[in-house]
């Protein structure tokens, strides 16, 4: 649990900067772009839709959001064939079976009774939409939705419209107070417009290097500062090659971790070697660097 002195609830951030300054505190570092998109997402309340490579920081983003605003995060992690009651409710069939044969052991007979029992708030399942509506506030994180189907996406914007949902045998449920919405997608499709219009968008670049050292150092703060120098560089240039994946900050990360647990205070040719499936996760990846050289990797070439 965060310490409250550093979070503060959505209507008490009151400018970009102030975002940028409570992210930080939470060792997420962002430009003054991305804070602007964020403070006015959060001030016009409208979903914040997120673009870039993968890894990049976008569903950190939301997590890190959802600390210091001292809200949960709700997490709606998409993938194809997902739908409305994957996302929205279904009902808890096995308990109102158990319901229903208790009912009949105890000999109650009405089945206008029983049929409305069924149906109780109780037996109904709240996936991640529905939850995010019923709790306030919160943080809704809708991942990669360029996973999910067009019938999917149209769905959402439909949730999204209003924050309400009907639930026939219950009726309407309304948002007491709307979530703050993230939305993510690492561009294997293009989003279509209609639900982009309902967000205000923000595309996540890779960081600069004096950013990404910056980075490294936050979260990472048993790094040697020549250390995250050498492994920010090396990502920078593998991301000028021709690659599978190029390696995002959470693999710049992964990989100084990786190190700092290898007690390295510097990189060299043999230690990058032997721990590059920290940073590149293709093989075919690996064996283009790796035929290239590393000593002309880690010396700028």
């Amino acid at each position: 649990m965060a310490d409250t002195a550093d979070t503060a609830p959505a209507g008490e951030v009151d400018s970009p900067a102030g975002l940028a300054s409570l992210l930080d505190r939470h060792a997420y570092l962002c430009d003054e772009g991305l804070a602007t998109a964020c403070f006015l997402a959060l001030r016009m309340g409208r979903p914040l839709f997120l673009e870039g490579e993968a890894g990049v920081g976008k569903t950190e983003l939301a997590k890190t959001l959802a600390t210091a605003l001292g809200a949960p995060l709700i997490r709606l992690q998409c993938y194809e064939g997902l739908d409305a009651s994957q996302a929205l409710y279904d009902w808890d069939f096995p308990r109102q079976l158990l319901h229903l044969r208790a009912a009949e052991a105890a000999g109650i007979g009405d089945v206008a009774r029983l049929e409305g029992e069924l149906y109780d708030r109780r037996f109904l399942l709240a996936r991640p939409l529905l939850r995010a509506l019923e709790t306030s506030p919160s943080v809704l994180l809708v991942d990669e939705l360029d996973r999910a189907d067009d019938e999917f996406e149209a769905f959402l914007l439909e949730v999204l419209s209003d924050f309400t949902i009907t639930v026939p045998e219950l009726g309407t449920i309304r948002a007491e107070r709307p979530p703050v919405v993230v939305v993510t997608s690492n561009r294997t499709r293009e989003v279509h417009d209609a639900l982009k219009r309902r967000c205000l968008y923000h595309w996540l670049e890779h960081p600069s290097f004096d950013r990404e050292v910056a980075i490294i150092r936050r979260r990472l703060p048993a790094a040697a500062a020549r250390l995250a120098g050498q492994v920010a560089g090396v990502a920078q240039r593998l991301r000028t090659r021709d690659l599978l994946k190029p390696p995002g900050v959470a693999e710049t990360l992964d990989w100084t971790e990786a190190l700092v647990a290898l007690g390295v205070r510097e990189l060299d040719p043999g230690t990058a070697a032997v721990t590059l499936g920290a940073v590149l996760k293709y093989r075919e990846d690996q064996q283009r660097v790796l035929a290239g050289g590393l000593d002309a990797l880690l010396n700028g070439g």
